[in-house]
Protein backbone atom coordinates (compact mmCIF):
# COMPACT_ATOMS: atom_id res chain seq x y z
CA UNK A 1 0.00 0.00 0.00
CA UNK A 2 1.44 3.36 -0.91
CA UNK A 3 1.40 6.13 1.60
CA UNK A 4 -0.44 9.16 0.32
CA UNK A 5 0.10 12.74 1.38
CA UNK A 6 -3.58 12.92 2.29
CA UNK A 7 -3.21 10.72 5.36
CA UNK A 8 -2.51 12.49 8.60
CA UNK A 9 1.16 12.37 9.66
CA UNK A 10 0.27 11.20 13.19
CA UNK A 11 -1.45 8.10 11.80
CA UNK A 12 1.86 6.38 11.02
CA UNK A 13 1.46 3.78 13.76
CA UNK A 14 -2.11 3.01 12.71
CA UNK A 15 -1.06 2.63 9.07
CA UNK A 16 1.82 0.36 10.09
CA UNK A 17 -0.52 -1.68 12.30
CA UNK A 18 -3.13 -2.15 9.57
CA UNK A 19 -0.50 -3.07 6.99
CA UNK A 20 1.03 -5.57 9.44
CA UNK A 21 -2.40 -7.03 10.18
CA UNK A 22 -3.16 -7.40 6.46
CA UNK A 23 0.25 -8.99 5.85
CA UNK A 24 -0.33 -11.42 8.71
CA UNK A 25 -3.75 -12.41 7.34
CA UNK A 26 -2.29 -12.91 3.88
CA UNK A 27 0.69 -14.86 5.19
CA UNK A 28 -1.41 -17.22 7.31
CA UNK A 29 -3.79 -17.73 4.37
CA UNK A 30 -0.92 -18.53 2.01
CA UNK A 31 0.67 -21.01 4.42
CA UNK A 32 -2.66 -22.71 5.20
CA UNK A 33 -3.57 -23.09 1.53
CA UNK A 34 -0.06 -24.24 0.57
CA UNK A 35 0.01 -26.90 3.29
CA UNK A 36 -3.47 -28.05 2.28
CA UNK A 37 -2.49 -28.32 -1.40
CA UNK A 38 0.67 -30.27 -0.57
CA UNK A 39 -1.24 -32.63 1.72
CA UNK A 40 -4.06 -33.20 -0.78
CA UNK A 41 -1.90 -33.82 -3.83
CA UNK A 42 1.05 -35.40 -2.09
CA UNK A 43 -0.65 -37.54 0.52
CA UNK A 44 -4.32 -37.76 -0.53
CA UNK A 45 -5.65 -35.95 2.55
CA UNK A 46 -5.95 -32.34 3.58
CA UNK A 47 -6.62 -30.14 6.55
CA UNK A 48 -10.34 -29.36 6.69
CA UNK A 49 -9.75 -26.24 8.76
CA UNK A 50 -7.59 -24.70 6.03
CA UNK A 51 -10.50 -23.61 3.83
CA UNK A 52 -12.52 -22.24 6.72
CA UNK A 53 -9.56 -20.35 8.15
CA UNK A 54 -8.63 -18.93 4.74
CA UNK A 55 -12.20 -17.75 4.13
CA UNK A 56 -12.37 -16.00 7.51
CA UNK A 57 -8.98 -14.35 7.06
CA UNK A 58 -9.81 -13.25 3.52
CA UNK A 59 -12.97 -11.49 4.68
CA UNK A 60 -11.04 -9.71 7.43
CA UNK A 61 -8.23 -8.83 4.99
CA UNK A 62 -10.65 -7.24 2.53
CA UNK A 63 -12.38 -5.06 5.11
CA UNK A 64 -9.17 -4.04 6.89
CA UNK A 65 -7.81 -3.04 3.49
CA UNK A 66 -10.98 -1.13 2.60
CA UNK A 67 -10.81 0.76 5.87
CA UNK A 68 -7.12 1.57 5.43
CA UNK A 69 -7.69 2.66 1.81
CA UNK A 70 -10.30 5.31 2.64
CA UNK A 71 -8.12 7.97 4.32
CA UNK A 72 -5.39 7.39 1.73
CA UNK A 73 -7.85 8.20 -1.07
CA UNK A 74 -7.27 4.81 -2.66
CA UNK A 75 -10.89 3.80 -3.20
CA UNK A 76 -12.20 3.82 -6.74
CA UNK A 77 -13.35 7.32 -7.63
CA UNK A 78 -14.99 8.87 -10.67
CA UNK A 79 -13.64 12.38 -10.46
CA UNK A 80 -13.97 13.62 -14.03
CA UNK A 81 -17.32 15.35 -13.53
CA UNK A 82 -16.53 16.65 -10.05
CA UNK A 83 -13.16 17.89 -11.34
CA UNK A 84 -14.98 20.20 -13.72
CA UNK A 85 -16.34 22.05 -10.67
CA UNK A 86 -12.93 22.90 -9.20
CA UNK A 87 -13.03 26.42 -10.63
CA UNK A 88 -16.46 26.95 -8.98
CA UNK A 89 -15.62 26.73 -5.25
CA UNK A 90 -19.20 26.87 -3.93
CA UNK A 91 -20.38 24.08 -6.23
CA UNK A 92 -17.26 22.03 -5.52
CA UNK A 93 -17.83 22.32 -1.74
CA UNK A 94 -21.49 21.38 -2.18
CA UNK A 95 -20.56 18.35 -4.28
CA UNK A 96 -17.91 17.34 -1.72
CA UNK A 97 -20.55 17.47 1.01
CA UNK A 98 -23.06 15.55 -1.12
CA UNK A 99 -20.55 12.79 -1.90
CA UNK A 100 -19.56 12.46 1.76
CA UNK A 101 -23.23 12.26 2.74
CA UNK A 102 -23.62 9.44 0.21
CA UNK A 103 -20.61 7.72 1.81
CA UNK A 104 -22.29 8.07 5.22
CA UNK A 105 -25.52 6.60 3.82
CA UNK A 106 -23.64 3.67 2.30
CA UNK A 107 -21.82 3.11 5.61
CA UNK A 108 -25.10 3.20 7.53
CA UNK A 109 -26.67 0.64 5.19
CA UNK A 110 -23.62 -1.63 5.24
CA UNK A 111 -23.23 -1.29 9.00
CA UNK A 112 -26.90 -2.02 9.70
CA UNK A 113 -26.94 -5.06 7.43
CA UNK A 114 -23.68 -6.36 8.88
CA UNK A 115 -24.96 -5.81 12.43
CA UNK A 116 -28.05 -7.90 11.64
CA UNK A 117 -25.79 -10.68 10.36
CA UNK A 118 -23.58 -10.44 13.46
CA UNK A 119 -26.65 -10.88 15.68
CA UNK A 120 -27.81 -13.89 13.63
CA UNK A 121 -24.30 -15.38 13.75
CA UNK A 122 -23.94 -15.14 17.52
CA UNK A 123 -25.81 -18.40 18.06
CA UNK A 124 -24.14 -20.44 15.33
CA UNK A 125 -20.61 -21.65 14.87
CA UNK A 126 -18.43 -22.62 11.94
CA UNK A 127 -18.52 -26.29 11.08
CA UNK A 128 -14.84 -27.20 11.40
CA UNK A 129 -13.11 -24.62 13.60
CA UNK A 130 -16.13 -23.80 15.74
CA UNK A 131 -15.63 -20.02 15.81
CA UNK A 132 -18.78 -17.90 16.14
CA UNK A 133 -20.31 -17.25 12.71
CA UNK A 134 -20.59 -13.60 13.76
CA UNK A 135 -16.87 -13.23 13.00
CA UNK A 136 -17.60 -13.26 9.26
CA UNK A 137 -19.86 -10.14 9.06
CA UNK A 138 -18.11 -8.36 11.96
CA UNK A 139 -15.33 -6.79 9.85
CA UNK A 140 -17.95 -5.31 7.48
CA UNK A 141 -19.66 -3.62 10.43
CA UNK A 142 -16.35 -2.34 11.84
CA UNK A 143 -15.31 -1.09 8.39
CA UNK A 144 -18.62 0.75 7.96
CA UNK A 145 -18.24 2.39 11.36
CA UNK A 146 -14.61 3.40 10.72
CA UNK A 147 -15.22 4.82 7.24
CA UNK A 148 -18.40 6.52 8.45
CA UNK A 149 -16.50 8.23 11.27
CA UNK A 150 -13.76 9.32 8.86
CA UNK A 151 -16.32 10.71 6.40
CA UNK A 152 -18.14 12.50 9.23
CA UNK A 153 -14.85 14.06 10.38
CA UNK A 154 -14.19 15.22 6.81
CA UNK A 155 -17.65 16.84 6.75
CA UNK A 156 -17.07 18.55 10.10
CA UNK A 157 -13.64 19.77 8.97
CA UNK A 158 -15.15 20.87 5.62
CA UNK A 159 -12.36 19.04 3.87
CA UNK A 160 -12.70 19.28 0.08
CA UNK A 161 -12.53 16.17 -2.05
CA UNK A 162 -9.03 15.29 -3.08
CA UNK A 163 -8.94 14.80 -6.83
CA UNK A 164 -5.19 14.36 -7.15
CA UNK A 165 -5.08 10.73 -6.07
CA UNK A 166 -2.79 9.83 -8.92
CA UNK A 167 -5.06 7.24 -10.49
CA UNK A 168 -5.89 7.26 -14.14
CA UNK A 169 -9.02 9.21 -14.97
CA UNK A 170 -11.28 7.51 -17.50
Amino acid sequence: MSHDTHTEPDCGRLIHFTESLMATCLGVMAVAVFINVVLRYGFGSGVAASEELSRLLFVWLVFIGATAAYPAGEHMAFTSLVGLLQDKPALFRAMSLFIRLLVLLACALLGWGAWQQVVVGMDSHSVVLGYPAALLPLPAMLCAIAIGVMALMEIIQRKPLCLGHGAEVE
